[in-house]
């Protein structure tokens, strides 16, 4: 080994040139999702899972390692994979789905606004001035376009939700730093999506990065690239006739009677959704969807005693079963679980923070536990005084902002252990607030505050900025898993996400005032962005012109959902043959289910068929087939953003 190579070694992959390439990646990444993502609503770059700008640079950066002109020079896989975890981690911060919704959040108020009187009587008034710009001209230029950005009014808006966006992500990063060794090393979770780049990019003889050559993987991209592709093609020209993977309905809703409560059973076949189910542990995959069965079933029961007929998946009330309560609950209950079962990790983190545990333990953590615990202390707090200076009460500050962070890592392990990250939150923040207490106990401001905050929590199915906090729990699995400087790693990862959201903010703002929000394909009033934007004003005055009382219903739904999760979660414990998961039963309580629940049966059955005739040593050698299968759609959609974005308008 050379001294310049063993330096690298030294550096984990985290060099100067990797470090240089991640990011002026990023910078050239902004304004292609604009205009892919935002304005054209093409395809989705970083957003939703798995993430296919990541995927497919790595991919095609490997595949040029392997060109003998660029050999001798070439990456090593760790300075590949770093480039991968920076765009996988601040890559989301500039989607449609993050930053323009955190744009439009609060401005949108004022635009609706000039249509009804009542919200101008109702809360308008009471909107801090630091929140968005208010002028005629700034919000009607956001709304419709060609008008020039005025910066001056912005300038404080963007400096404030910019620091709460970074504090945001720095105090769940803070979190996840403490907790990633349990999860990763202690209860070793799977992490299905952390596999994806660590069998794209492998490592030659030389110690320079690779393609695989598993016959395996390259079967699985093929087959599934080829599926994809004939499908893309008949959506553009549909002469071409499509292989059927659904949604294809096979039973309509019934929209009288029990039978109501089946909904429309689909005919769903996602080969990467299938690839994902094969790559968790069969209890979670089986819990998914035989829950989901059990919530349908419930359903049945309560439209056979009389409540009014829905579907299953349209069950958003919290009337009996009330699922979306149920799973709230469980959400609230699995953090708690989960805090409980990594107690003993955390109490000797806290020892080794304070100089009280044994010296160098947190040598190859992340960041050190002390710095991870000042950290979080101080950009909580950050986040709780924006709460208090919103006009939130501290009290309601502090479990608005908590409740945001406990979500994501949340969520960061759901991602971790299921790869289900893409399902939305069963109960959003301000819901679960409202439940207990009742929408009477909040005041005008408060109600601005957790409105004004809600880009943060919604709609989750990792479109929001809780993907940010995923991706780097999953980052930290890939660099133990490749001996990447995890140090060095963290490091870099804050840098990107700062430089995405320095950078970002001002190009956004140049693309809306251009084509005006509403001219933005990602924001139509067809979308949800857009329909979302122009409803949120309603969350406001409902509550204050009509305040209620506790949701009773609500909050037994809240407790059965958290008591079921906790006895789920003790039985797992307890007996080693308990085939019930309570991450399984949570994500059953998620909207999405009805789509999702087929391919993670199937994906259940493939696993447990390979295991069951053919033992682990079959499942191993078939999972490079089932990654394949995933990369192969993500290069697929890949393809089709790069035709977009060269043809935009011709296909």
């Amino acid at each position: 080994m050379t001294p310049h190579s063993d330096k690298r070694d030294r550096q984990g992959g985290v060099t100067p040139r990797a470090i240089l390439l991640s990011f002026l990646l990023l910078l050239l990444f902004i304004p292609i999702v604009f205009y892919v993502e935002i304005a054209w609503r093409k395809a989705d770059v970083f957003v939703n899972l798995p993430a296919m700008g990541p995927i497919v640079v790595v991919l095609l950066l490997t595949g040029a390692m392997s060109l003998p002109v660029l050999r001798r020079i070439g990456l090593t896989r760790r300075e590949l994979l770093v480039v991968y975890i920076v765009l996988l981690v601040a890559g989301p911060i500039f989607s449609h789905s993050v930053m323009l919704w955190m744009l439009c959040k609060t401005i949108a108020y004022y635009y609706m606004g000039q249509a009804d009187l009542s919200w101008q009587n109702v809360f308008l008034k009471d909107i801090p001035t630091w929140f968005a710009p208010h002028s005629r001209s700034a919000v009607d230029g956001f709304f419709e376009g060609h008008a020039s950005v005025p910066w001056s009014e912005w300038l404080v808006p963007t400096l404030a939700w910019g620091a709460f966006m970074i504090s945001l992500f720095l105090a769940a990063f803070c979190v996840v730093a403490l907790l990633q060794k349990q999860w990763v090393r202690g209860e070793r979770l799977s992490f299905p999506f952390a596999q994806i780049p660590l069998e794209i990019v492998r490592e030659g003889a030389d110690g320079k990065a690779r393609l695989p050559v598993r016959v395996a993987f390259w079967l699985g991209l093929g087959v599934s690239f080829g599926i994809a592709f004939i499908n893309g093609l008949s959506t553009r020209y549909p002469s071409i006739p499509a292989i059927p993977l659904g949604p294809k309905p096979l039973m309509a809703w019934q929209r009288v009677g029990p039978l109501a409560g089946l909904g429309e059973i689909d005919l769903v076949l996602w080969p990467w959704m299938i690839a994902i189910a094969y790559l968790v542990p069969k209890e979670l995959s089986f819990s998914t969807w035989f829950f989901w069965l059990v919530d349908v079933g419930l359903t049945v029961i309560a439209i056979a005693a009389g409540a009014t007929p829905q579907r299953p998946e349209e069950w958003f009330g919290s009337t009996f079963p009330a699922p979306r309560y149920q799973g709230g609950g469980a959400v609230i209950a699995l953090a708690i679980w989960a805090l409980w079962i990594a107690r003993g990790h955390i109490a000797n983190a806290l020892r080794t923070a304070f100089g009280r545990g044994e010296k160098g333990a947190d040598a190859d953590e992340p960041l050190p536990y002390r710095w991870a615990a000042i950290g979080l202390l101080i950009t909580f707090s950050g986040m709780v005084y924006f709460g208090w200076v919103a006009g939130c009460r501290l009290v309601v500050s502090l479990v608005l902002m908590g409740s945001i962070i406990a979500y994501y890592v949340m969520w960061a392990k759901l991602r971790a252990e299921t790869g289900m990250g893409f399902l939305p939150y069963p109960l959003e923040i301000q819901a679960a607030m409202e439940v207990p207490l009742g929408t009477a106990a909040f005041t005008s401001r408060e109600y601005i505050t957790m409105m004004s905050t809600r880009w943060a929590f919604f709609p989750g199915f990792n479109e929001s900025y809780e993907i940010c906090t995923g991706a780097a729990l999953e980052s930290m699995k890939i660099a133990d898993s490749a001996g990447i400087n995890q140090r060095r790693l963290a490091f870099t990862v804050i840098g990107g996400v700062i430089l995405a959201t320095v950078v970002g903010i001002p190009i956004m703002l140049l693309g809306v005032y251009k084509y005006g929000f509403f001219g933005l394909a990602s924001a139509g009033t067809n979308s949800w962005l857009g329909s979302q934007s122009i409803n949120d004003g309603y969350r406001i005055t409902g509550p204050l012109m009509d305040p209620q009382g506790t949701d009773v219903n609500g909050l037994m739904a809240m407790i059965a959902g958290a008591a079921f999760a906790v006895f789920l979660g003790a039985m797992r414990l307890r007996f080693w043959w308990w085939p019930f998961h309570p991450i399984g039963y949570m994500a059953a309580m998620c909207w999405g289910l009805h789509w999702y629940y087929m391919p993670f049966f199937i994906g259940w059955a493939l696993k447990t068929l390979a295991i069951r005739y053919g033992g682990l040593r079959l499942y191993r050698s078939t999972v490079p087939i089932a990654v394949g299968v995933i990369v192969g759609d993500m290069v697929n959609r890949g393809m089709w953003a790069v035709i977009a974005l060269l043809t935009h308008g011709m296909v």
